[in-house]
């Protein structure tokens, strides 16, 4: 039996991005996914806990590739890192992993067969799986951006759904699209990173495709009350999240590659969130003034790290994860 055949993930980089992990959901997510690739990549954008150094010795101990950042770069760029380096290592295909994102058994060898089927009938950048919520179980659908409102498709067993964008976290991107899309934008830092690649990877005719038979769990956020009074619960960011959620909307709205019509349906979106957090949740101050931060600096063009306080470059309060 041939090694592709014993393993079809084996030429399959994973890359998981990390920063303040917590550990155990870290070990599930290695454990889960490591017997399906050929290699396992860990890029740490410069956790600073001390605990953490024995930690990523034991995963070197069994066999997973771990470089740590001396400083946090983003999302962006530790991907396009994590990319060369499964380039130069030989790897066909990079898979890309969230920290806290948990694959089933058989995900990747999913992944790869769809992604055989669907590029023998044109250029594919990316295949993604159907992720269903960690703590409610609800599954997501794969969607196409409209107006006003986005199409969510469920698709069933054994589809595969044509979609305008995939979630960074379970995307198998083969190496030879991501060099003629071009690497992730790493002026974005962390949010909307899948947003615009994925749009500018369909601008360059490029299809990108869910796959319903490949299945992950996966976390968004922080689940929290809406309002005492309210029986809802909404999904929660820190500050430093919500500064680049509307700073990069902004940024994007602007970018040629990326659908007017996602523009037209997401400023509504934008707003109400804004409006929503100013209301309901706190410290309502500090909301209040990441978002508007993150909007004065959409507006003015500036991308890459938040600037701290005291004009830090660097933005050492970024977070990249929640």
């Amino acid at each position: 039996m041939s090694a592709a055949a014993a393993n079809p993930g084996a030429d399959v980089c994973a890359v998981i991005v990390t920063y303040h992990p917590q550990t155990d959901l870290l070990d599930g997510v290695v454990a889960a996914v490591q017997g399906q690739v050929g290699q396992l990549r860990i890029f740490d954008n410069a956790s600073p806990d001390p605990a953490l150094d024995g930690y990523f010795d034991g995963l070197r101990a069994r066999g997973v590739e771990v470089f740590r950042s001396p400083r946090n770069v983003g999302l962006g760029s530790a991907i396009n890192h994590a990319a060369r380096a499964a380039r130069a290592a030989g790897f066909a295909h990079v898979l890309l992993m969230d920290q806290d994102s948990t694959v089933d058994p058989d995900m990747v060898a999913q992944l790869r067969a769809a992604l055989d089927r669907l590029r023998a009938q044109g250029p594919v950048a990316a295949v993604g799986p159907q992720f269903r919520d960690a703590r409610t179980g609800a599954v997501a659908p794969f969607v196409r951006i409209g107006f006003p409102l986005n199409r969510k498709l469920y698709g069933g067993p054994g589809q595969t759904v044509d979609c305008d964008f995939l979630i960074t976290s379970g995307s198998l991107l083969p190496l030879d699209a991501l060099d003629a899309v071009g690497g992730m934008d790493e002026g974005l830092f962390i949010d909307n990173v899948d947003i615009e690649w994925s749009s500018r990877a369909r601008h360059r005719g490029y299809r990108l495709y869910g796959v319903c038979d490949a299945g992950m769990q996966h976390r968004i956020g922080d689940l929290v009350p809406l309002a005492s009074w309210l029986p809802l619960r909404t999904v929660v960011h820190s500050p430093t999240r919500l500064y680049y959620m509307m700073r990069n909307r902004v940024l994007l709205y602007r970018r040629a590659e990326v659908p007017l019509r996602w523009a037209a349906q997401d400023l509504p979106r934008l707003l109400l969130k804004f409006a929503g957090t100013a209301v309901f949740l706190r410290p309502r101050l500090g909301y209040v003034r990441a978002m508007l931060r993150g909007l004065r600096d959409g507006l003015c063009g500036r991308d890459g790290p938040m600037p701290s306080r005291t004009g830090d470059a660097h933005g050492r309060g970024s977070d990249p994860k929640r």
